[in-house]
């Protein structure tokens, strides 16, 4: 009887020890995951040719980072895909930004469309800072917006601006507001 109850605090105590470990990794985990998306997220966000015009998303699952979007500049491309290997504790970067076609006329939407959303008394503050929160993607006359605005109305005026703008074919609003 007593060799039956050493045997069962053995095993009382292996498991307890086992579970502790477990949720000690899990905690390790998450916080390494944490910090790996604010750095990915830093080194994307001050990439020294990113536009207005571009949009970068990217998703890390555990050591591997897929990243996606649209950019006007392959250089931008490579770039992102060249500093995320810089960073320590990513293994594997898949990069699947789309290089936009070169095209003079979806130059010139972009200026405009650029011009009439920012130029909006209502939606200039966005064009602030560094990092401007609306993306502006044009691709063959289609029109996609992009980012976090504060507001609903601010999303509908974007939008409503966007259309307004001659010659563009169709606009997808996917801004989103900020406390969604």
């Amino acid at each position: 009887m007593k060799r039956q109850l050493e045997n069962l605090m053995i095993v009382v105590a292996v498991a307890g020890a086992s579970l502790l470990s477990a949720s000690t990794t899990n905690a390790n985990t998450a916080r390494t995951q944490e910090r790996l998306e604010k750095q990915v997220r830093k080194e994307l966000i001050t990439l020294p040719f990113l536009t207005i015009f571009d949009n970068l998303n990217y998703r890390v699952d555990g050591e591997t980072v897929y990243i996606s979007g649209q950019t006007i500049r392959p250089v931008l491309k490579s770039d992102a895909g060249n500093r995320l290997r810089s960073i320590e504790g990513i293994t594997k970067v898949v990069n699947e930004i789309e290089v936009l076609p070169l095209s003079p006329f979806d130059d010139r939407l972009r200026l405009v469309l650029a011009r009439s959303i920012y130029g909006q008394p209502a939606l200039n503050r966005y064009a602030l800072g560094a990092n401007p929160s609306i993306r502006i993607i044009v691709k063959n006359g289609n029109v996609t917006l992009e980012g976090v605005v504060d507001r609903e109305m601010d999303k509908i005026i974007a939008g409503m601006r966007a259309n307004g703008v001659a010659n563009v074919f169709q606009v997808t609003n996917n801004l989103r507001i900020a406390t969604e």
